[in-house]
């Protein structure tokens, strides 16, 4: 993985200037410390900061076709880039090096543009043809890798992170009509950014800019599939999907340096740590974090996968007293505030990771292809639930809440929870989502900011991605929600940030765009059985992991924040919280804060987003 950045002046007569690209490369050394690589001609300047996993020796960049009229530079990895080198050597092409690189300029000269069909692997490239006088950036189609540009000063400005086009003087103005999708989400969503005139490529997208004009297209999505026809033959997904799976991981391990991978104690990153040990001809090395609070930490089971494959094993610990820490990285890896609170664990074990490695694979994207997440199983209860007579669902709702009313901690949030899923069961499926997304109550965000007429709200966001949906069924409508929302603009995010601050790689096989497909077409009764949650991967690869593992509760990669937010050491942040000068309703937060630690609501994650938006408003240029 590296760090890419550019700028393309609309004038052709101005000339590119060396030192602003440098700056702009500079700004993202963390994503490539091993070397750099520039390329200014005219009104083109392209710069390039590489972290070294394949080719060593040849394959830094930019680089260039024989006649050095394309010209690449590219963050990623193309995982079939042996198979792809094989064809074009049939049809007659010539190669000089053995990175993956010099793939993806053959296969442009080949296909132009649809070169992107033929890439299996996580990318944002930008080329820059000479002949046609253009610039051709592409982001992969899930959207691990990173891509945002601007239109400033008659000149559009790219880079891999924010940072990169602020360094070339981007204004960094903030865009406060995002407030209430990113306190709603925890973040937000492509093509929007916290800042003006700024956006993101969005994934499964390319980017043509010629003669000044820039042009937007769609070159990959999810599959549509007819709700009828959904694949049930058990026997036959089965073995489709560990072979997908199996041959996924097979390719993410070519590597010419040391790697491991990230092992939670989950199903999913132990299924990825169970097939590299069947394809690694020595131990895997894994990496996990652990907890003090028991109810987050699944290192014990990590362990269990870690013995039984014999694995090198490593595992460090989250504290609390690590949180300012968390604060100021989190605010310059993301370029502002990012609400997902996973990112400090993910960072903690990135760090612990690239001391000892410099490429990882991750079980994230397990729960996305095998509808693994406890909402599905909600879908599926939901239906069920409205199927009961109507004075029955009426009674219900107000029968958990008169019994909560006395109760606090973790037994009150889990009744407050089913409380809360029972009252809009009835609901149509937007606003019922509009509901349960939030950490806090929407109507409580909205109560909290200030009026503002441009503001984009969560309901009006959540129509807009819903519109383009091709399924009827609830259970596929959550899928795609969380195919085009929630995996690229919060979790693929969070893996990127915190894995190349580290400056180390990470590679996803749950997301090759094969087994996404592929299982894109499995009925919902297949990918959960009843209420069994990733019922595929129990049936296949999963019948070889330790079975305390099968037996054990979803937890996901959060942090006990109710935890950290209650403790003595607090208060004062949290006296000087609600009187930040940020513009929002104190009482509001007062009453957040309060209903956090007297246990009436699990407002942890809330808070922490709080923070994070004090501090970036405070000092906007915290990452400068």
């Amino acid at each position: 993985m590296c760090g890419i950045c550019g700028f393309l002046h609309f004038e052709k007569e101005r000339s590119s200037s060396f030192e602003s690209v440098k700056r702009m490369a500079d700004s993202l050394i963390h994503r490539g410390p091993d070397s750099d690589g520039f390329f200014t001609k005219n009104n083109i300047a392209l710069g390039h900061r590489r972290l070294s996993i394949i080719d060593l020796s040849t394959g830094d960049q930019p680089m260039f076709n024989d006649d050095r009229t394309v010209v690449l530079i590219f963050n990623g990895e193309i995982y079939n880039y042996i198979e792809l080198k094989e064809v074009l050597i049939a049809l007659g092409y010539k190669f000089y090096t053995t990175s993956d690189s010099e793939v993806i300029i053959r296969a442009y000269e080949e296909w132009d543009i649809n070169c992107l069909d033929h890439f299996n692997g996580a990318w944002a490239i930008a080329i820059w043809d000479e002949k046609k006088q253009r610039l051709f950036l592409s982001r992969d189609r899930t959207g691990e890798k990173p891509l945002y540009y601007s239109v400033f000063d008659n000149t559009i400005v790219f880079g891999s992170e924010i940072k990169a086009l602020l360094a070339y003087g981007v204004s960094s103005k903030v865009n406060e009509e995002m407030t209430e999708l990113y306190f709603g989400l925890m973040n937000i969503p492509a093509p929007h950014t916290f800042y003006k005139n700024i956006y993101q490529v969005e994934p499964a997208n390319y980017l043509i800019v010629v003669n000044g004009e820039i042009k937007t297209y769609r070159y990959w999505k999810l599959p549509e599939r007819d709700e009828a026809a959904m694949l049930k033959d058990k026997t036959k997904i089965y073995s489709e999907f560990e072979r997908l799976l199996t041959d996924s991981v097979r390719i993410r391990m070519r590597s010419d340096v040391p790697f491991g991978a990230f092992l939670s104690g989950g199903l999913d990153s132990s299924t990825i740590v169970a097939l590299m040990s069947r394809l690694s001809e020595i131990p895997v090395r894994t990496f996990t974090i652990g907890f003090e609070n028991p109810d987050y930490d699944e290192s014990r089971l990590a362990s269990l996968v870690a013995e039984k494959y014999s694995t090198q094993h490593f595992r460090g610990t989250v504290l609390p007293e690590q949180f300012d820490e968390a604060i100021e990285k989190t605010l310059y890896h993301y370029d502002g505030p990012f609400g997902d609170s996973s990112a400090i664990p993910t960072g903690k074990v990135s760090k612990f990771a690239s001391q000892h490695v410099k490429m990882v694979l991750t079980g994230d994207g397990g729960d996305e292809i095998l509808s693994g997440y406890v909402s599905y199983q909600g879908m599926k209860l939901n239906s069920w639930y409205r199927s009961l007579p109507t004075p029955a669902r009426d009674f219900i709702p107000g029968l958990i809440s008169f019994v909560s009313q006395p109760v606090r901690g973790r037994l009150r949030f889990r009744m407050d929870k089913f409380g809360n899923a029972a009252k809009i069961a009835n609901l149509e499926f937007n606003s019922r989502m509009t509901s349960k997304i939030p950490t806090t109550p929407l109507q409580t965000i909205k109560e909290m900011l200030p009026p503002s007429p441009g503001r984009i709200t969560l309901e009006d966001y959540f129509s807009q991605v819903m519109s383009q949906c091709p399924y009827n069924d609830e259970f596929y409508k959550l899928m795609y929600f969380n195919f085009v929302n929630s995996l690229p603009n919060d979790y693929l995010v969070k893996v990127d940030r915190m894995s190349m601050a580290s400056s180390l790689e990470a590679r996803i096989p749950f997301l090759d765009h094969r087994l996404i497909e592929f299982m894109a077409g499995v009925h919902k009764d297949i990918k959960m059985q009843g209420l069994e949650r990733k019922s595929i991967l129990r049936r296949t690869i999963g019948r070889e992991l330790p079975v305390q593992l099968l037996k054990a509760k979803k937890k996901g990669f959060g942090i006990p924040l109710i935890d950290w937010f209650r403790k003595k050491e607090f208060e004062d942040r949290l006296v000087k919280l609600k009187k930040s000068n940020i513009g929002f309703n104190k009482d509001i937060i007062d009453r957040i804060i309060k209903e956090n630690n007297t246990g009436i609501r699990n407002n942890g994650n809330f808070i922490w987003m709080l923070f994070l938006y004090e501090r970036w408003i405070r000092d906007p240029h915290l990452h400068l």
